[in-house]
């Protein structure tokens, strides 16, 4: 039996595990890779296997890190059965559909820009209707079911506590004889948190694929995070400001909605304190009516909440938004708001409308309250940039900027250690993936040093072969570092020469606007590139 490790190695992106066994072939996820052009590039890249000789493939849960190459894979052959859980497959739903349409929104804009250049037009990584397709796979099961696949596989879900539908994913594997158990955490939940159930603890495993996003350090209290942001919003609203939050559309959303529900239908606020909350984002819509619908999956207190008669999704100073036109109202209104939209790393969407028209207002308020992938918009702003690019424009960054790690829907070191100290029968060996390397260094250091347990941090495209009680690594990938560096001085190399060709005709850009607006997307890309370049070869000490 071998593990490739195809996404997810040293960075917290493009979750992708390939199992072989002598007979079959399974993938555990199949996501998109988030974060700068170079690492979102690597989503054109064939898929290091062929797709038509996958089995099945099992999905620990909706968020398109894990998902959002389904519909490329189906649409490059794979016919195998897609298990998940049934909250996951009412989320994927939305989620394959809403990313379709921006896979063929972002090629519609370069094809207009390279139709200017005379250059060769691109098609989408993959369409609605291939996200439509895809869905025809997917089978949903409920956690704790043991799905009998065949006769020499069993797959079993564990409440990950993650996402509404997040799993913990249990794989028995028969092979000449002998039983093997493999265990993947997906992404694993914080305990106590509203709507979810806590992570599932997990008896024993063989074998363990455990996330290490938060790997080395510890989160705020979440209670604090809460009080922290209600605190942000009166004050930015006796400044006259508007509050931001960059808010995943799925779980994160939510869980705010939940916690704003709670805080003005409970407590005593005065009337003028009742500040609109705008939801900005139709995905976010869409999902808050996937938990309406899965509402028997939420935790004792939410499910109590719901049979009193209080629907935790709606208050009165509450405000969906879905259409285009009410979306850009609201950067008219000079009326002190909260705006909650996607992305939640400012990657797209229309936080970056929003982000436009505020960050350069000091009496508005940024507030970040998850992950912010290296390379993002919110990782920038977050390090302390004054100034971005954002629509075309520079934007300066004026405005209070804040970052609420207690409320990371990820569990940290200790959450991380004390799960793994749920297993009875400790695994004989733990591989680590789903992390920046320092995170996931920490956090192999830490397992060695309190289970006494083999570690291995394993690079992209590493191959492990599982032979009786060990793992022999039997085909090496490549550091991502590397093969990203190689990759951004490809493009550097291009971008430069169309930087210089256009020198070569100055006066004429001058006098066209639409040269000129080519000009400046070119050398914006010129400097990201440099920069991205200079921070690599800081990682990797060249």
């Amino acid at each position: 039996m071998n593990i490739k490790f195809h996404g997810a190695a040293k960075m917290v992106t493009g979750s992708n595990f390939l199992i072989e066994t002598k007979n079959y072939k399974i993938l555990i996820d199949c996501g998109l890779f988030q974060g700068n052009k170079a690492v979102e590039r690597m989503n054109e890249d064939d898929f290091p296997y062929i797709p038509s000789e996958i089995d099945f493939l099992i999905l620990t849960h909706a968020h398109i890190d894990h998902s959002g190459r389904i519909p490329k894979l189906v649409k490059e052959g794979f016919t195998g059965r897609i298990f998940c859980t049934n909250p996951t497959y009412d989320l994927a739903k939305i989620m394959l559909k809403d990313s379709a349409h921006i896979q063929e929104s972002d090629a519609e804009w370069e094809n207009k820009r390279r139709e200017r250049a005379g250059k060769e037009l691109v098609t989408p990584l993959y369409t609605k209707r291939d996200a439509e397709n895809s869905l025809n796979y997917f089978e949903p099961y409920f956690l704790d079911q043991k799905i009998k696949v065949n006769e020499n596989i069993t797959i079993r879900f564990k409440d990950a506590g993650h996402i509404l539908g997040s799993a913990i994913v249990e794989l028995w594997i028969v092979e000449d004889e002998r039983v093997t158990k493999l265990v993947f955490s997906g992404d694993l939940g914080v305990k106590g948190r509203p709507i979810l159930n806590d992570p599932e603890f997990i008896q024993e495993a063989d074998y363990l694929i455990v996330e290490s996003t938060y790997g080395n350090s510890l989160h705020d209290s979440y209670k604090g995070s809460i009080e922290d942001l209600i605190e942000i919003i009166d004050t930015t609203a006796l400044r006259g400001g508007t509050v931001i939050i960059p808010s995943f559309a799925v779980g994160r959303t939510q869980e705010l909605i939940y916690k704003l529900n709670e805080y003005y239908e409970y407590k005593d606020v005065e009337e003028h304190m009742r500040i609109p909350i705008y939801i900005d984002s139709p995905m976010a819509v869409e999902a808050t009516k996937a938990f309406q619908k899965n509402s028997s999956s939420f935790n004792n207190e939410a499910r109590d909440l719901i049979l009193s008669g209080d629907n935790p999704f709606e208050f009165k100073n509450l405000r969906y938004i879905e259409s285009q036109e009410e979306s850009k109202l609201l950067n008219k209104y000079e009326f002190p708001k909260v705006i909650i939209s996607a992305s939640g790393m400012a990657t797209g969407g229309r936080i970056l409308h929003h982000l436009k028209h505020n960050l350069w207002n000091y009496k508005n308020s940024l507030v970040f309250v998850g992950y912010q992938a290296e390379g993002t918009l919110g990782r920038n702003i977050l390090d302390g940039a004054r100034k971005v690019k954002l629509l075309g424009e520079d934007i300066g960054v004026a405005l209070q900027v804040h970052n609420l790690e207690g409320f990371s829907a990820h569990a940290d070191k200790e959450g991380i250690l004390n799960w793994i100290n749920g297993f009875t029968k400790k695994p004989k060996e733990i591989f680590i993936v789903h992390g920046e390397i320092e995170a996931s260094t920490e956090l192999a250091e830490s397992i060695k040093e309190r289970f006494n347990i083999k570690t291995t941090i394993p690079e992209l495209d590493d191959k492990f072969k599982i032979n009786g009680n060990k793992t022999i690594l039997s085909e090496g990938g490549k550091p991502i570092t590397k093969r990203l560096k190689r990759d951004i001085e490809k493009e550097l190399d291009e971008i430069n020469k169309q930087f210089n060709a256009f020198i070569d005709r100055e006066d004429e850009i001058l006098e066209d606007k639409i040269l000129s607006k080519e000009y400046d997307v070119i050398k914006n890309n010129l400097i990201e590139l440099q920069h991205a370049l200079m921070d690599l070869n800081m990682i990797i000490g060249k």
